[in-house]
């Protein structure tokens, strides 16, 4: 569907165009992670200037697919950046690919914690832990995670940043209804590739669109409309 002029995808486009990337255009996941990871983090940069915050920590919760790869990715740009970020990675993909990204993570002297997170002492959260595969029940672990979330920004001016999905949101239809869910209101989206369905619900400050990496062919066979990127950008503001 068109919002704004651009268009938005279902869950089962976004799973169809992921594939052409890696089949037809000959992408292998890495260099899409990378690039994608690299938007993310340069979105939270200018969106949240370091400046402007009390600290320079950044919580950075990863799930265990490819968005969460994403935020492993995103996490060693930001230390780059000049943020601190730290890392809760409950559930470690087994892949070489992930290995390697967490084994980079340490390279950076990036902190990986466990459960006993003081959610409070991070003015920035990023939430890279579901994607735009992700179906519901959510498992308890999770659960518990997407709760954690929800109070420490309810409770404080912390801000959550959502990696191309809101975790727990269904990809079409937005915020979960089971009365069940923890509901994540992130103050900031950066959708990947496309935006999907569900962002037309999103009602925070920044929406970006990262992912520079789609070429003629897929942006024609699937007639996508997209904000056009400035110059070297890695990100490209959708709504403000």
């Amino acid at each position: 569907m068109l919002h704004n002029n651009v268009k938005y995808l279902s869950q089962e486009e976004a799973i169809n165009i992921d594939k052409d990337l890696f089949d037809e255009c000959a992408f292998s996941v890495d260099q899409l992670m990378e690039l994608a990871g690299l938007s993310v983090a340069t979105a939270v940069c200018i969106s949240y200037p370091i400046s402007t915050l009390e600290s320079k920590k950044v919580l950075v919760c990863c799930g265990p697919g490819n968005n969460g790869g994403d935020g492993l990715v995103a996490a060693r740009h930001l230390q780059l950046f000049g943020y601190e970020p730290e890392i809760y990675y409950p559930k470690v993909g087994k892949s070489e690919l992930f290995q390697r990204l967490v084994k980079q993570c340490q390279q950076f002297n990036i902190k990986f914690l466990d459960a006993s997170i003081a959610y409070k002492n991070y003015p920035l959260i990023v939430d890279a832990i579901f994607g735009f595969s992700y179906k519901p029940p959510l498992r308890p672990e999770f659960s518990e995670l997407l709760q954690n979330i929800q109070k420490a920004v309810g409770d404080s001016n912390n801000k959550l940043i959502s990696v191309d999905i809101p975790s727990g949101w269904n990809v079409e239809n937005g915020p979960p209804a089971d009365g069940q869910t923890p509901v994540l209101r992130p103050d900031c989206l950066i959708s990947l590739t496309a935006p999907k369905l569900c962002a037309v619900h999103f009602s925070g400050r920044f929406h970006w669109l990262g992912g520079r990496f789609v070429p003629p062919n897929i942006i024609k066979k699937y007639d996508l409309k997209l904000p056009l990127y400035s110059k070297a950008d890695q990100c490209v503001l959708i709504s403000q």
